[in-house]
């Protein structure tokens, strides 16, 4: 980390450890990852400091994973989860609801950007992490989108322009980011003039001049077939390849009314796109996605590159379950403060993206190691992974010096792989990675000292 807190170096030096030690031990558990007593209360004390912010850890973040974005298509998925300490809550403070409305809890938003071409994870562009009141509101209908905790899309939708700024983004986002009044900020926000949307359609909304959007879509033509990779749905699920026809057309939406004239435009010309599964078994549900998009859509081609950026959605679940039951076990937290565990969530989700690129990495690919890396640390992990070679081709680097791949070889190999017939798993990778930020901070310790 590069975080500057009022010049205090400590801070980001801690915050670095504290990444790592997350990522090696794949928990958030303070006492799991922290190396001694020391280093625990020393953890702590980062959490509940007043300059450290979960805004200031995911500025950070962000900073990073715009510079890998850069010139590229990017899609920008968002998506929300829910931390809930149900039967753990006891001493629990500052915390609300959790969705269930009874358990305490809180709620993480976050926006991830995924290379569109290479499908690779490129990091965390921003979230919104926050607790629900212990009290009832009222009629969702009755209130303005901006007092609504819907409004997170939105906000999601204008981070993701400000942030991938020099990237061609595309915004997508499941069914319940399918609200009129984000649809209608892409003709109204300057921000989000920038992006497009493809968000999977939730409600069958009302056709300017009649009918509605469901039979209004399944009266196009189909104009082409694909394979679309269904994403795993969790452990011991690999996943399948499913064949679909797609059509699409120009839609009219008309304005919801319990909305007023001052609120939104009276409709919106969107695109409508279809992909209906042909051939489904029995014991697989046939897929049907309905997108609306605000894409210009008018060949077989550009539909399918929109329902690929729609299919990429799955890498931000990927990021959920690594953040939680199937990684870090977030919900798994002793610490009690609400401002504290917000610090520690926003650590935890740039943990989890940092494993996942690692993991990704162990395959290939052209991505440079700076996406996860600063540029000052690459000379001396350049060092780092000359002493772990040996003399065969085999137990050399194969990949090009200064790629993801590369680095995830170095810290593959310090986290104790040795067999090259099978790729390192994920605790192997997270191993090597804390190891490999140790070594980073003695060179860093010994260049001062020369210095001096």
């Amino acid at each position: 980390m590069s975080l500057r807190y009022h010049g205090d170096i400590r801070i980001p030096r801690r915050g670095a450890e504290i990444l790592a030690g997350m990522v090696s031990h794949r928990s958030v558990v303070v006492r799991t990852f922290a190396a001694n007593r020391a280093d625990e209360v020393a953890t702590h004390r980062f959490f509940g400091s007043r300059a450290v912010t979960p805004e200031a850890i995911l500025s950070d973040m962000a900073r990073l994973t715009a510079r890998a974005c850069r010139g590229r298509r990017i899609v920008a998925a968002q998506d929300t989860t829910e931390i809930n300490f149900s039967g753990a809550d006891r001493k629990r403070r500052g915390l609300g609801l959790a969705g269930d409305g009874k358990s305490l809890g809180f709620f993480i938003h976050p926006v991830v950007a995924v290379d569109a071409d290479d499908e690779v994870l490129l990091g965390v562009v921003g979230a919104r992490i926050w607790t629900r009141g212990m009290e009832k509101v009222g009629p969702r209908q009755k209130r303005l989108l901006e007092e609504k905790e819907s409004h997170r899309w939105l906000d999601g939708a204008r981070t993701a322009a400000r942030v991938l700024s020099d990237a061609s983004v595309i915004v997508v986002g499941d069914r319940e980011s399918d609200i009129y009044e984000v649809f209608a900020g892409k003709t109204q926000d300057v921000d989000l003039q920038k992006v497009d949307l493809v968000v999977r359609a939730r409600a069958n909304r009302r056709i300017v001049g009649g009918g509605m959007l469901y039979e209004t879509g399944d009266a196009f033509a189909p104009v082409c077939e694909m394979d679309v990779k269904v994403a795993p749905r969790g452990p011991g699920d690999k996943g399948r390849i499913a064949r679909v026809a797609v059509a699409f057309g120009r839609v009219s939406v008309a304005r919801p009314k319990t909305l007023r004239a001052d609120q939104a435009p009276k409709q919106l010309d969107l695109t409508l796109i279809v992909a209906r599964e042909c051939e489904a078994t029995a014991s697989k549900t046939p897929l049907l996605w309905r997108l609306l998009t605000t894409m210009a859509v008018t060949t077989a081609d550009e539909a399918r590159d929109a329902i690929n950026f729609y299919r990429l959605r799955w890498r931000i679940e990927q990021v959920f379950r690594m953040l939680k039951t199937d990684g870090l076990g977030l919900e798994k937290s002793q610490i009690c403060e609400a401002s504290r565990l917000f610090n520690l969530a926003a650590m935890a989700l740039g943990a989890a993206a940092r494993i996942i690129q690692l993991t990704d990495a162990r395959d290939g690919g052209p991505r440079p190691a700076s996406d996860i890396l600063d540029d000052q640390w690459i000379a001396p992990a350049k060092d780092i992974g000359a002493s772990l070679e040996g003399k065969t081709a085999r137990q050399k680097n194969p990949h090009d010096v200064g790629s993801l791949p590369w680095l995830a070889w170095i810290v593959a190999r310090l986290g104790g792989w040795h067999c090259y017939y099978k790729p390192p798993g994920s605790k192997t990778m997270a191993q090597g990675m804390r190891r490999l930020m140790d070594m980073l901070q003695g060179y860093e310790i010994a260049k001062c000292k020369s210095l001096a």
